[in-house]
């Protein structure tokens, strides 16, 4: 199952169902698949959402960029130069306190992206951050955000559809183990993605949840125990 329309059969063959049977029609179809693959793209912040939007930088504080989910950027650089993230109320009490502060900087607040305007950076401004996939219901060659990722990321879709599908027919019973199955789906594709992330290392001057690998005394280390910590 790649496209829009394999999954609109799929989704009828396997309940036994057609477009001519009264209670199933293509406004349905195409609002269950919509609907469904919201759900889906937003279940986990998937690899395949990530995106990078890039600027021009000017001393201007408050920036939105359009199609990005809200408090979902992670990293931005101006002019190659990375800013360090600090939660929304530390930001402004720093700007409080430090209102002329050259400090690199910046926050978040809903779909808003707080930058320290004094930071005497100019240039390319690039941020990192997860985008809000679209998918077109008219377009019966379109694909998913797993297409072309993961495609067994479809059949999580493809159950979701099945549960609204089972809910039109007054049988929530069966609507509920289709949820069931649609997110058992995607945390297994999910589960796969944090093995490989497991496996990488975090750089021995940052914190983070990976492991950091130290190149002198050939060992691991992690953010539970320290050599020094007693």
């Amino acid at each position: 199952m790649r496209t829009r329309d394999d999954l609109f059969t799929e989704l009828l063959v396997r309940n036994n169902l057609t477009t001519t049977d009264t209670f199933i029609t293509d406004a349905y179809l195409k609002s269950w698949f919509r609907d469904a693959h919201v759900w889906a793209s937003s279940y986990h912040k998937w690899p395949m959402t990530e995106g990078r939007v890039s600027t021009t930088f000017a001393a201007t504080e408050e920036w939105s960029f359009e199609g990005y989910k809200a408090d979902s950027f992670r990293m931005v650089q101006i002019n190659g130069k990375r800013l360090t993230k600090l939660n929304f109320e530390d930001y402004q009490t720093f700007r409080e306190e430090e209102p002329n502060a050259n400090d690199r900087v910046f926050s978040s607040f809903g779909k808003l992206v707080f930058i320290n305007p004094y930071i005497g950076l100019t240039g390319t401004m690039t941020a990192w951050g997860q985008y809000q996939p679209y998918v077109d219901v008219t377009d019966e060659t379109g694909t998913t955000i797993f297409t072309d990722w993961n495609d067994e990321g479809n059949e999580g879709v493809l159950e979701k559809m099945s549960s609204y599908l089972k809910r039109r027919l007054n049988n929530p019973q069966a609507a509920e183990l289709h949820d069931q199955r649609a997110a058992a789906k995607l945390e297994e594709i999910w589960k796969h993605y944090q093995e490989e992330q497991y496996k990488k290392q975090t750089h021995p001057d940052s914190g983070g949840m990976f492991k950091r690998f130290d190149v002198l005394r050939g060992s691991a280390t992690d953010e539970i125990m320290h050599r020094d910590q007693f």
